[in-house]
């Protein structure tokens, strides 16, 4: 089998309570909201994931033929407590009440792939060889966040700086942050000059999300594109979403259109909770919609 896209992570279970104290419990986790937008924009992905045996169950959540579903066995799975301060969503706190068993180079598949994705949620998801081992395999993709976000003995979660950043940056094709993570692993919060350095410790691309637009770098130019979300309704997976759509269709596509089709995606799917389930038509629709600005 060949795929576009092997996304590495953790299905967890949510509790989420928003700023007027509703409460929901429901299936997350960065690859669950990857391997959405990949698919309905038309995109062959697997998906791997470690699950205990009681939790197996878990892999329905996801929405991609069982055969490329790839789950190997865990003493942990992981679950998240999240409480929204504000109605947009942008400011949470998060409680990690268990992390889920990590993963090794021994877990990814020997499957022909252009992009290995780690789509990790806390620190200690990953080690640095397995980044150094995918490289080998396919172009790296990886989110800062499971790299950053570290689980204190209380369960809460806060950013610290990644050690390791420029001994295994320069083995990452496409590298991701948001605002916050970029500032972390920086010193700056200008996402450019941020940017910049990213691309000087040694990856090819860069993105960062915001909650006013996505940017790309590569080392010579800079690309925006604003989010126009009619409402965030939908703002948990923001940056999967994003970053899920941009590397696959980069496999196809120069960085700007890449760009306008994530961005635009991104921007549909926080209008409704949970992950993208529209198509690449609707995405196309909502281009021409909202987006008639950005087409060339």
């Amino acid at each position: 089998m060949s795929y576009r896209s092997i996304i590495i992570g953790h299905i967890t279970n949510d509790i989420n309570t928003d700023c007027e104290g509703n409460t929901e419990e429901m299936a997350g986790g960065a690859i669950l909201y990857c391997t959405a937008a990949a698919t309905a924009l038309g995109h062959e992905v697997a998906a791997v994931t470690k699950l205990p045996v009681t939790e197996r169950a878990r892999v329905l959540e996801l929405n991609i033929e069982p055969d490329n579903i790839f789950c190997t066995e865990g003493e942990a799975a992981c679950d998240m407590v999240n409480t929204y301060l504000t109605p947009d969503k942008e400011r949470r706190n998060s409680v990690c009440e268990s992390a889920g068993t990590p993963f090794t180079a021994e877990d990814i598949p020997d499957e022909e792939t252009d992009v290995i994705h780690f789509a990790g949620l806390v620190y200690g998801d990953f080690d640095s060889d397995m980044i150094i081992a995918a490289s080998e395999q396919a172009a790296v993709a990886v989110d800062l966040q499971g790299f950053l976000r570290h689980v204190k003995d209380d369960g809460t979660m806060e950013l610290r700086d990644w050690e390791e950043k420029e001994d295994i940056i320069p083995y990452i094709t496409y590298l991701k942050a948001d605002a916050a993570e970029a500032e972390i692993l920086t010193g700056t919060s200008d996402r450019r000059e941020a940017a910049k350095i990213m691309y000087e410790w040694g990856a090819d691309e860069i993105v960062i999300t915001h909650n006013t637009e996505v940017l790309v770098f590569d080392g010579d130019d800079f690309y925006t594109c604003p989010i126009r979300s009619r409402n965030l309704s939908g703002r948990t997976g923001r940056g999967d979403t994003t970053f899920a759509s941009y590397v696959c269709e980069r496999q196809d596509f120069e960085i700007d259109e890449a760009l306008l089709l994530a961005t635009a995606t991104v921007s549909l799917k926080m209008e409704t909770p949970g992950p993208f389930n529209g198509t690449r038509e609707d995405v196309k629709d909502y281009i021409n919609e909202f987006y008639r600005d950005c087409i060339d």
